[in-house]
């Protein structure tokens, strides 16, 4: 598959340099426009990628967004760029809102060459809308998130068929978003609604806790246990064991290196300030290594994502959400001491 190599080989070129991609520019140069011609279109043709696209719009006059892009003489998508350190937040992106409401493009992609948001008119015609209804991330992408975005390439690119399928699209990533989260980490409520059915006592803390690892344990045995079952229906089929088969994370295949267990140490030293050592717990997968208070994962100090061979990052924490800091040695972490202890704060260290 032409598409599935070339983002591949986009993800690479995206982990050996992001240091370097701090300007827009470089974002553009680096990634969104290899990313579009991954898609198919000639980037090097003026009449199908249109670079700094004009609309005059009302009184705004001059503005810009960084690419038109045509299918066959109609203008049917608009790029907007973020450096690939920037924030995607739509607030930054007013040219998209106003350019999709007076043009003839019904997509609007805003990305900082990273992450790819595709955003329609779903609930209002000719009106934006305010979430993506598709998220691609260059990052960390699934072969599922690879079929959709085949969508969008030049020689099978259908306008009408993309939005008339954007709103059950958008619905189920966003279904999908929060069933990740109850997976990794259980909700109150999720929790609540189980153990409400199972536990006749009061639900104190303890018993809420115990309902919740015992929760997150039977999601994953139950998708294991439907993967086991359909890799041994594609068996006695013939078909290929790895179509359609999702990757279980196996204990076997987790390993903990050093540098993993040195960047640890580090962060719980940095906790000890806060923080009983004793409390600090190493939890490690197969995609990065958490850092827990009290070993419990939804409360998450830090994540160490070192198992590139290329790049190490550092996942600090504000609430749910993470930003990562690209490192070069887990000393480096001693910078980020401040903002570790204030998460130690956030999560509370009674």
């Amino acid at each position: 598959m032409e598409l599935e190599s070339a983002i591949a080989d986009l993800q690479s070129t995206l982990r050996k340099h992001r240091s370097k991609l701090v300007t827009e520019e470089a974002a553009k140069t680096t990634l969104v426009l290899p990313f579009l011609r991954a898609l198919g279109y000639d980037i090097f043709n003026p009449d199908e990628v249109v670079p700094e696209f004009v609309c005059d719009v009302g009184t705004k006059k001059g503005e810009k967004v960084d690419y038109a892009i045509c299918v066959n003489g109609e203008l049917q998508m608009l790029v907007e760029c973020k450096p690939a350190t920037g924030e995607l937040s739509i607030k930054h992106a007013s040219q998209l809102y106003r350019y999709f409401a007076a043009t003839n493009a019904r997509i609007a992609l805003l990305t900082n060459g990273v992450v790819y948001r595709f955003f329609t008119d779903a609930e209002k015609p000719n009106m934006m809308d305010d979430r993506p209804f598709f998220t691609f991330d260059l990052d960390d992408y699934k072969k599922s998130d690879l079929r959709s975005l085949a969508a969008f390439e030049r020689t099978d690119f259908n306008l009408d068929r993309i939005v008339s399928h954007a709103g059950a699209l958008k619905l189920q990533s966003e279904v999908s978003a929060e069933l990740r989260k109850e997976f990794a980490e259980p909700s109150d409520d999720l929790v609540k609604l189980i153990a409400g059915r199972l536990h006749d006592g009061r639900l104190t803390e303890a018993v809420r806790e115990k309902f919740r690892t015992a929760i997150a344990g039977s999601i994953t045995a139950l998708i294991r246990d439907g993967v086991n079952e359909r890799l041994e229906t594609a068996i006695k089929q013939g078909a290929s064991p790895e179509e359609g088969i999702p990757e279980i994370e196996a204990a076997s295949d987790i390993e903990t290196t050093q540098v993993e267990i040195d960047g640890f140490n580090i962060i719980r030293a940095i906790c000890a300030g806060k923080v009983e050592p004793s409390r600090v717990y190493m939890r490690d997968a197969k995609s990065y290594c958490a850092v827990l208070l009290d070993d419990n994962n939804r409360r998450t100090i830090a994540r160490l994502h070192f198992n590139s061979d290329t790049s190490r990052h550092l996942g600090l924490f504000a609430g749910k959400d993470e930003r990562r800091e690209s490192i070069d040695d887990p000393v480096d972490i001693y910078r980020y001491r401040d903002e570790i202890l204030g998460r130690i704060d956030e999560l509370g260290n009674s």
